[in-house]
């Protein structure tokens, strides 16, 4: 069954319209000889009233198993459409020896994410899929005994199915919300980037704008009484333009690349975000380094970050940056699982994008696995020097 988990505040599972579980681990063939198989069994039957019975039972079980996906978790329709499933199921394992309606109630059990309702319907459906199992060794003929391997492995999944699938939705709605955070956290971060730059400009221009404004306006007016002061006026006008346009593109220069005091507050918020831990040592204030060379820093510490998130499963993250006369370094290290040092890891982390883009500026990635990962990247802390002067 396809559903939908809708998130935080009374989750819900609908949009019920396939009749195969996903990603179950299943294929859709197994769950259609699942889907096919108790007719078999009910067909069996030598009573014609035993059939038609039977057959009720199971168009009764698919129709309350849909109202069950359809129905909000907490609300008595679910209990009373589960209820009804795991009778039905009983009687399907003691009179037809039909065990596996079980691994559907497995399934949709999977999918509740309140937790005292999962551990109390896991429980039920555990206890009496075992107890008709029992029963139907005295009720059933020798069939039942040939589907001995098959029973036991749809017990199997009655007791690890749900904890599977249970486990799997969690992650998936942490990784949502994670996902939702990020996205706020981006649209914040564009808000206080429109004012930063907002601020900028009124602060370039708009002094120097009103001072070009008024002295043009007292150039107008002297020009004919007073030619040299006119003049002098409009040369002051000329130098004030050329100053408003160097540091209009000073300012467009910044914009192009990323501080990395910018980043380092980004990421904060991004691990905050994920419930990691974040620790800071270090001066992440280079005024002597390249633009380049800090957007690329910037950029590592990024990726770096983002794979601590995805795929390192810790519980903290610590960052370090020591700037030095030569060279910058920053260490990235987490407390998870860390990842072997392969070229396919490397490949799938975005490790070796990240290590061409430090050769790009001659700079070096290495990398430390031992309860936990440490990425310690360095770059050469080249000085910038520029001249100053007036471009028109």
């Amino acid at each position: 069954m396809v559903y939908t988990l809708i998130k935080e505040g009374g989750t819900h599972l609908q949009n019920w319209y396939h009749i195969f579980p996903k990603n179950t681990g299943i294929g859709a063939f197994a769950w259609t000889i699942f889907c096919i198989l108790p007719f078999y069994f009910v067909f069996r039957s030598s009573s014609l009233w035993e059939v038609v019975f039977g057959i009720c039972m199971i168009l009764l079980f698919f129709i309350t198993y849909r109202v069950s996906f359809l129905s909000r978790e907490r609300t008595w329709t679910v209990y009373l459409s589960v209820s009804i499933n795991m009778i039905i199921s009983v009687l399907m394992t003691v009179f037809w020896g039909y065990v596996y309606f079980a691994l559907f109630l497995a399934f949709y059990i999977g999918n509740i994410q309140h937790k005292g309702g999962f551990i109390t319907l896991y429980v039920v459906n555990l206890v009496t899929t075992l107890g008709a199992v029992a029963a139907a060794f005295f009720t059933q003929s020798d069939f039942f005994y040939t589907q001995l391997p098959f029973i036991a492995i749809a017990v199997i999944g009655v007791s690890l199915l749900p904890f599977t699938l249970y486990n799997r939705n969690k992650r998936e709605r942490l990784e949502e919300q994670l996902r939702e955070a990020n996205k706020k956290i981006a649209r914040l971060g564009l808000v206080e980037e429109r004012e930063r730059i907002a601020r900028d400009l009124h602060d370039t221009l708009g002094q120097k704008l009103s001072l070009i404004g008024l002295k043009s306006d007292l150039a107008k007016k002297i020009i004919t009484a007073d030619p040299d002061t006119a003049k002098a006026e409009m040369n002051d006008i000329n130098q004030t333009a050329r100053t408003a346009l160097n540091e209009v593109r000073e300012l467009i220069s910044d914009m192009k690349g990323t501080k990395l005091k910018d980043e380092l507050y980004r990421v904060q918020e991004i691990l905050k975000a994920a419930d990691v831990g974040f620790q800071f040592e270090g001066d992440a204030t280079l005024d002597d380094t390249p633009l380049l060379i800090e957007n690329v820093l910037s950029m590592c510490l990024k990726e770096a970050v983002t794979n601590v998130v995805k795929h390192s499963q810790a519980s903290n993250c610590h960052v370090s940056i020591a700037p030095r006369p030569t060279e910058v370094m920053m260490k990235v290290t987490d407390d998870g699982v860390g990842i072997a040092g392969d070229p396919l890891q490397f490949k799938k982390n975005g490790l070796q994008g990240m290590k061409e883009r430090l050769e790009f500026v001659n700079g070096s990635l290495e990398m430390e696995s031992s309860g936990g990962t440490t990425l310690i990247i360095k770059v050469p802390r080249v000085i910038q020097q520029t001249e100053r002067g007036e471009r028109p």
